[in-house]
Parts: C-alpha cells; sequence; structure tokens
C-alpha cells in the first residue's frame, strides 16, 4: 500500500512535468490525509478523509448524490478503475474490504432515502422500493465483480454518512453509528492514496479537470 512518504516523494519525483492543477490538487489532498493519520478521533478523521477525496475529485456535490450514477462522478470512477494497471482497487474491493462494503451497502442507515422517509419527504413503500432496488443492484454488481458500480453505490452511502457528522445529524464520539464511521475510515484511509498514485501515474493523458477553488495570488 501507499504510504504518505511514497505519495510525497512520487508528487515531488513528477511535480516539474505535471500540470499545475493537478500538483494542486495532489498537494491538497495530501495535506488532509496526514490529518486524519495524526488523529485518534473517528469523527475527524472520517472528515479530513473526506477534504483529501473532495481535493482530488472537486466536485459540487451541492445537489446530493442523487445524480451520482449518471454524472461526473462516475466517470471518475470508471477512468480510476480503467488505469489502475495494478489492480490495487479491484483488491481493495474484492479482497481486504469486501465484508465491510457489503454491510455499509446493507445498512439503512447510509441510505439517504430512508432519512427523508423518516423526514416525511417520502412514504414508507417509497423508501424501502428504493432500497430493495439498492441491493439487488449491488447484488448484481457483487456477483459480476464489478468494482466501478460498486464503488458508485458504495460512495452513495457514505456520503449520507458525511451529511450525518458534518451537517451537524450525530453527536460526536456517538457509539450508534460508530461501526460504520470506521468502515468508511478504513476504507477511505485505503482508497485515497491509491487514487492519488493512479493520478500521479497519468497526469497528462488524463484529464482530472481545475478545482474549484484556485490558488489567487494577490
Amino acid at each position: 500500500m501507499y504510504s504518505l512518504l511514497m505519495l510525497n516523494e512520487k508528487l515531488k519525483i513528477s511535480r516539474s512535468s505535471n500540470p499545475d492543477v493537478l500538483n494542486l490538487r495532489i498537494h491538497r489532498a495530501i495535506s488532509w490525509l496526514e490529518q486524519a493519520e495524526c488523529t485518534e478521533d473517528l469523527d475527524g478523521k472520517f472528515i479530513y478523509y473526506w477534504i483529501a477525496f473532495n481535493a482530488v475529485y472537486a466536485q459540487d456535490f451541492g445537489n446530493g448524490m442523487k445524480a451520482i450514477d449518471k454524472g461526473l462522478f462516475v466517470q471518475f470512477i470508471h477512468k480510476l478503475c480503467l488505469l489502475d494497471n495494478n489492480k490495487t482497487i479491484y483488491q481493495l474491493v474484492w479482497k481486504t474490504y469486501s465484508g465491510s462494503i457489503r454491510i455499509l451497502l446493507n445498512n439503512r442507515f447510509t441510505f439517504q432515502p430512508f432519512w427523508d422517509y423518516q423526514n416525511g419527504l417520502l412514504e414508507k413503500q417509497g423508501w424501502e422500493a428504493q432500497f430493495e432496488i439498492n441491493i439487488k443492484r449491488a447484488t448484481k454488481a457483487l456477483s459480476e465483480q464489478d468494482t466501478p458500480t460498486i464503488l458508485t453505490i458504495l460512495f452513495y452511502h457514505i456520503y449520507t454518512l458525511r451529511n450525518q457528522i458534518v451537517h451537524g445529524g450525530a453527536t460526536h464520539g456517538s457509539s450508534i453509528n460508530r461501526d460504520q464511521v470506521g468502515d468508511a475510515c478504513n476504507i477511505l484511509g485505503s482508497i485515497l492514496p491509491v487514487i492519488i498514485s493512479i493520478m500521479l501515474e497519468h497526469p497528462i493523458e488524463q484529464q482530472w479537470g481545475r478545482p474549484f477553488y484556485p490558488v489567487i495570488k494577490e
């Protein structure tokens, strides 16, 4: 697996030949990964990991993840899996964290329509039907070892967990959501360095886009 030292060295070696926007993304992401690894606070660790993910992806999630399977995110995931020549993402999904991923995908508390029902935005039958469809889609992807689809569905669940914590929908250190926060941290902590490494290995061939908040010199 890739350590922060390895990632920093990789960035240092390739910095001069990388597009500036890519260097900025990676530099920001590594800075937040460093914070995640330094803290013992699980909620804080999760938030740092999510910021690191946003640094490499830098897409506006303001509209939520409802369009995630038809938007730029799914293209991002497919691109990463296609460029994953060492099959490291594949190994993480199907070997290392297959159990944790299955648990998260079957967890109604990390499924946004369940909370839409709790808040009166959906009928009970509505969220249950969506949950069943989601499970069937995930089951099919699992049976076919469809890595991009599983990752897309997984991040849908992780994003719901992110909303709960960042928007004050959870108590700090609460025992209620410890398992899913822990699983999410383990997964993000392993997959983010791989994402960064893939992006550094393919700086020119693939366009990773401009960050929403570039550095502005006064």
